[in-house]
């Protein structure tokens, strides 16, 4: 079919999309090559239709050239399942009590229910992703980090030869955080310290943690609060003096170690966010908050968001 001019909707601004590619540009030619761990959950996950366009962006960043690797939780699958056998819901912390008859729940859950359920998606735009757990070929071993918390892990070794052959075979690796247990069992590891301790051992070029809220706040009630950058030793400082809610302390302990690892930076965003992990890695936006190392000079060009990137959401809706 032959379109004319005068067929083009009105509405249609081409010199826009024109700009927000060329805004892209730099932020592609930087990260082509590179892998980006992605930690993903929370709302974006549980929405089936968020979370096709969550894994329609990811493949996206593939196929641009980068390597995305994300680590995913499961915790309102795991939730509906603890109603299903009658488990009771008991959290520390931030972290999930879980007894050895809720191990076997969460491994049903994560490993065979929510990692295939993205591997699914992603695989709808060809055969792109492989479902692995902490399991497979050892990639994540951990011992018990606290008797009161059950079999929940802490990681002591990232075994990074899996991940590697996976992404030198140009697959995204799709990763379940149930660990191998140095005493033989299992253990349930948070995914945010997952995507942390995964993001140091394998020199990701950044790392970025999909969560409920836009970021983090000074003050939580005051949406005004939202800090669009920090160094690492300003997240040390929230943890120290209690500014930060247990929810978040998880994610800034592990954009730490990354930082300290060597990943030049982390992010914490809003999944719930159209477009969200684009707008963060290829346009000149702070629609979250980004957390650097000390002597990352060139930090201070993340910006608010952008007219580029507002134009962005609304076209790509």
């Amino acid at each position: 079919m032959i379109f004319k001019k005068d067929d083009i909707p009105a509405n249609a601004n081409l010199s826009a999309q024109a700009d927000i590619l060329a805004e892209a540009l730099p932020w592609i030619k930087t990260a082509t090559g590179r892998t980006v761990v992605i930690k993903y959950g929370g709302s974006a996950m549980v929405d089936p239709d968020l979370r096709s366009s969550v894994m329609s962006d990811i493949v996206l960043l593939k196929l641009i050239g980068l390597n995305p690797v994300i680590v995913h939780g499961g915790g309102s699958a795991i939730n509906e399942a603890f109603a299903r056998y009658e488990i009771p819901v008991e959290f520390k912390n931030g972290l999930r009590v879980t007894t050895d008859a809720a191990m076997e729940v969460v491994k049903m859950v994560l490993v065979g229910q929510v990692n295939q359920d993205l591997v699914r998606d992603l695989n709808k735009h060809g055969n792109l992703a492989v479902g692995i757990s902490g399991n497979d070929g050892g990639t994540l071993v951990a011992e018990q980090l606290d008797p009161e918390l059950g079999r929940v892990g802490r990681v002591t070794y990232v075994n990074t030869e899996l991940l590697h052959k996976l992404i030198a075979d140009d697959f995204i690796p799709v990763l379940a955080t149930v660990a191998l247990g140095e005493d033989g069992g299992c253990y349930n590891i948070n995914a945010d310290v997952a995507a942390g301790q995964v993001a140091r051992a394998i020199g990701a070029y950044k790392t970025v943690f999909l969560t409920d809220v836009d970021g983090i706040y000074l003050d939580f009630e005051d949406k005004g609060s939202l800090i669009s950058k920090m160094t690492r030793d300003e997240a040390q400082a929230m943890i120290d003096d209690g500014t930060a809610s247990s929810g978040m302390i998880p994610k800034l302990e592990s954009c730490i170690a990354a930082v300290d690892a060597g990943v030049p930076r982390a992010f914490v965003i809003n999944g719930t966010t159209p477009h969200a992990l684009l707008l963060e890695l290829l346009t000149d936006t702070g629609i979250g908050t980004m957390i650097y190392g000390e002597g990352d000079s060139s930090a201070g060009g993340k910006k608010s968001l952008s007219t580029l990137a507002s134009k962005l959401l609304v076209n790509m809706e």
